[in-house]
């Protein structure tokens, strides 16, 4: 994949980037409206899915505006043309995950398989894969909580830590999945 040629002018590039860094909802607006069509054909033609397309290019925006007091942003163009690359891949990682995950379940299961089934092990999954990003500590007292069943005096004991430090992982954790989850279309369930 190469990167686009839809640049805009240096100049007003940089007054944008800074008057979004800001929170400037009509540099938001403006970037949003020069750079939408350009990254929608950009995933489109990696996706062959209209619907994927426009899915991830509004994820990639809701992304930037949500984080845009954090971002670091030199290019637009390249920022975005990135930013959907990745999103690309990580669609199609999900979407061959999934077709893996019913495959799975076809031929162990007389080939009927309720969605919901399907659902739940994606969910498995991808509650796993958020659960392995958290940092360690974070990730060993929610481990220690949650799949071990342990009470949060004993985590501290195990961990030679105090039990304050405990909620404060357990507080982090639970906050950092839900997020994601709510991110990634999921209900609540913690």
């Amino acid at each position: 994949m190469s990167t686009p040629s839809f640049k805009m002018d240096d100049h007003r590039e940089n007054e944008l980037i800074a008057a979004l860094i800001l929170g400037s909802e009509s540099a938001f607006t403006e970037i949003y409206e020069h750079y939408w069509l350009k990254l929608l054909a950009l995933a489109y033609s990696h996706t062959k899915n209209k619907q994927a397309a426009e899915g991830i290019v509004q994820d990639v925006f809701i992304s930037v505006w949500n984080r845009r007091g954090t971002l670091k942003i030199h290019s637009l163009s390249n920022y975005f043309a990135i930013a959907v690359k990745f999103s690309v891949f990580k669609h199609k990682q999900r979407e061959q995950r999934r077709r893996e995950i019913e495959l799975e379940n076809c031929k162990s299961e007389e080939l009927i398989q309720d969605d919901k089934m399907i659902e739940a092990r994606f969910l498995e999954e991808y509650f796993k894969g958020v659960v392995d990003q958290l940092p360690d500590k974070c990730r060993m007292v929610f481990n220690y909580s949650r799949v071990k069943g342990l009470s949060n005096p004993e985590i501290a004991k195990e961990m030679n830590i105090s039990g304050k430090t405990v909620e404060a992982h357990l507080t982090k954790a639970i906050k950092v999945l839900r997020v994601s989850m709510k991110d990634a279309g999921f209900i609540y369930f913690l």
